[in-house]
């Protein structure tokens, strides 16, 4: 039973959350106050957060880069910001999606539901090692490896470069690569790929402004630049 934190300054809404996640079989722990939201998630660690940015105490900008800092753990984003910059700041801040108040919470349990489902077991079974070693992608136990080095990557961007790795050198569009991640198209999904691909790429890259192993395709997307060791 996943346990997912709720992060949101109004009560009649934080409980409204909470009780349509409960119902869903999450065990939920709830809090208005982003000091208080920091604290909570490093001391019972739960699988995923939902976060409201308009918090009274502390940003919830704030509490994202705290959260971030500290753990891959998936965060959800509630906001009432509609402007297309706002969500896709959000993202950039290392959220893996976003919904827009006022939302239907049917619709937010099943995001939560499909993040989840990224982190959960690997469809693929496997060890898969590229470019002489420099990249090795462990799925049973989710592990990515850059040059020695282990990465904590957010359920989203796993999603990304695993589907990248999928096929080396095969470009892949936008749109497939947010429907093979999320499942589901949406308004602004290209400067949502965009988003998680400028995180993805400041964890591996060694320039990520010259980026060897997930690669630009101008017209076309992206594509792992890295040949599989075979």
């Amino acid at each position: 039973m996943a346990t997912v934190l709720v992060v949101e300054d109004e009560r009649k809404l934080r409980d409204f959350v909470r009780s349509y996640l409960e119902r869903a079989g999450f065990t939920v722990l709830s809090t208005g106050s982003g000091a208080e939201a920091i604290t909570l998630a490093a001391e019972a660690a739960p699988d995923l957060v939902v976060l409201d940015l308009g918090l009274p105490d502390v940003p919830g900008e704030t509490v994202a880069r705290e959260l971030r800092a500290a753990a891959a753990t998936p965060i959800l984003m509630l906001t009432a910001k509609s402007a297309e910059e706002d969500r896709i700041r959000g993202l950039e801040l290392g959220a893996d999606d976003y919904v827009t108040k006022p939302f239907s919470p049917r619709e937010l349990v099943l995001r939560v539901q499909a993040i989840l489902r990224r982190g959960g077991p690997a469809a693929e079974q496997g060890v898969a090692s590229y470019g002489g070693g420099a990249l090795v992608i462990d799925e049973p136990q989710r592990l990515v490896t850059v040059r020695g080095g282990t990465v904590s990557l957010t359920p989203t961007e796993w999603g990304v470069l695993v589907a990248l790795a999928g096929v080396p050198g095969r470009v892949y569009s936008r749109f497939e690569l947010i429907n093979r991640v999320r499942g589901y198209e949406f308004e602004g999904y290209e400067r949502t790929v965009d988003s998680h691909v400028k995180n993805l790429r400041r964890k591996i890259e060694s320039d990520p402004g010259q980026p060897q192993i997930v690669q630009t395709v101008l017209g076309g997307g992206y594509r792992l630049g890295l040949a599989r060791d075979d």
